[in-house]
């Protein structure tokens, strides 16, 4: 099965897991790139030069592409971790959710291939006007942060049908039917989180493996109650697909009251602390609902690996 992606990056299967910040660390990535699937190191707001460049040397030693991921809004108070990101020689960076242009110039200037997640075709354009290697049409449909403007299909297609560069999908794709649809559609792979959260390489603890695999299809939900609660300045355009639980019914629609309710932090702050998934949060897109066993990140590669062959956009 051979797309631009599996051509550019050396891969057996065009699939890219998702950066993840919590789930997709170094372990997570290395056995998706261990397996002939891009894997990426997603790098949360928290996190140090050293933490990323401990876990690239874990994902580097598989001999094989890996990735690692950005955010643009964390990036401008914190360039030491796009610094640590360009220093591990990754063979691509993804950087999105902000102002990313200055961010994706840095990562080119350094010879790495750069991507950018986009939730809508302004900001597709602008990737590809920044000088991306590729874009990711990412959907509705998708879990933890991004935009919610338009679902995956009809995204893909309004960004392939305007911007030049290759495209992946992202959003919904939990199995070899969702990535056979999109490569059907003209994109070069896809970019797939949710499908790899079950799985043992994933940082997750067993109460959240629990959650995830009781969950049906109808279990998410898209907003900024958890971002509020747990006083994270994401921008505001950037809301979060999660489980819905109880502590989101009661505070959706709330956010102002919220945002002054310091008792509100703190339980969900205690929750954390205790996997209790009644109040914590766990983000996850759409395709939930397909995930009912713990598998390894092999055995979910080789799912994708059954998608039927079709032409591809070069």
């Amino acid at each position: 099965m051979r797309t631009w992606l599996t051509d550019a990056f050396a891969l057996d299967v065009p699939v890219v897991c998702a950066p993840m910040a919590g789930p997709g660390e170094g372990p997570l990535a290395a056995a998706v790139s261990a397996a002939g699937g891009l894997g990426m190191i997603g790098v949360g707001a928290a996190q140090t030069p050293d933490w990323v460049e401990r876990h690239a040397a874990t994902a580097r030693a598989t001999g094989r592409s890996f990735g690692i991921g950005l955010m643009a809004w964390v990036l401008d108070g914190r360039p030491d971790l796009l610094d640590a990101a360009i220093a591990a020689r990754p063979a691509l960076v993804s950087v999105s959710f902000g102002t990313f242009e200055p961010h994706v110039r840095r990562v080119k200037d350094a010879g790495i291939a750069v991507a950018t997640q986009a939730g809508n075709l302004d900001e597709a354009r602008r990737a590809e006007q920044a000088g991306v290697d590729l874009v990711v049409a990412r959907g509705a449909e998708a879990g933890g942060h991004g935009r919610a403007d338009i679902g995956t299909l009809p995204l893909l297609q309004t960004v392939l049908e305007h911007v030049q560069v290759p495209v992946l999908a992202a959003g919904g794709i939990a199995g070899p039917r969702g990535l056979a649809a999109v490569l059907a559609a003209g994109a070069a792979g896809a970019w797939v989180g949710t499908a790899f959260l079950g799985c043992p390489e994933a940082t997750a603890t067993p109460d959240a493996r629990r959650a995830l695999f009781a969950a049906t299809d109808t279990a998410t939900a898209y907003g900024r109650v958890f971002d509020v609660g747990s006083r994270v300045p994401w921008p505001p355009e950037f809301g979060g697909r999660a489980l819905r639980n109880a502590y989101l019914d009661t505070w959706e629609g709330r956010l102002d009251e919220l945002a002054d309710d310091e008792e509100a932090a703190e339980q969900l702050a205690r929750a954390r602390a205790a996997h209790d998934y009644d109040v914590a949060y766990l983000y996850a897109g759409q395709g939930v609902g397909v995930l009912r066993e713990e598998r390894p990140a092999a055995a979910v590669l080789a799912d994708f690996a059954r998608a039927a062959p079709a032409r591809h956009r070069s």
